[in-house]
């Protein structure tokens, strides 16, 4: 049997890839969290503005897993595996999005709130990849971008 040793694909430096790993990982997670909460509250919005909310989160979920696969990808090229188990998601992150029906204006905050928490985390790993690998923070910056037209496009529903 033949053993196959994965070389990273622009770090080879392992303490360099396993800095970006650890820098990309909160992100997989979080965005992994987004995807299923916010299918949580797509399945239970209630109001006015059911619909048009029901279909901006099932775009908001679709781009979350993209942004996730994205990222776990990124990991996977350096050459280091990612934990992104349905146990692993519930143990690092939080949501505010209820269990039950609640009312558009409730869903969409709560969906933000969770979105700001991922984007405080893409954020660090934009910062933390400045001086580790560039191509890595490319990707990160490319999530932000996504996440905050997202974030723009549910604010705009309760902004005043």
């Amino acid at each position: 049997m033949t053993k196959t040793q994965t070389i990273p694909a622009t770090i080879t430096d392992s303490e360099a890839a396993a800095s970006t790993a650890q820098l990309l990982t909160p992100v997989v997670l979080g965005l992994q969290a987004l995807a299923v909460n916010g299918k949580q509250a797509h399945w239970n919005v209630r109001g006015a503005n059911f619909i048009a909310i029901h279909e901006l989160l099932d775009t908001l979920v679709a781009n979350a897993q993209g942004f996730a696969d994205l990222a776990a990808e990124r990991i996977v090229a350096l050459g280091l595996p990612i934990d992104a188990r349905v146990s692993a998601v519930a143990e690092k992150t939080t949501t505010a999005v209820p269990a039950g029906f609640a009312q558009w204006q409730d869903e969409i905050k709560a969906v933000i709130a969770d979105m700001d928490a991922v984007i405080a985390d893409v954020q660090a790993a934009i910062d933390g990849l400045d001086e580790t690998d560039l191509t890595s923070q490319d990707v990160a910056i490319a999530i932000k971008a996504g996440l905050d037209k997202d974030r723009w496009f549910l604010f705009a529903h309760v902004a005043e």
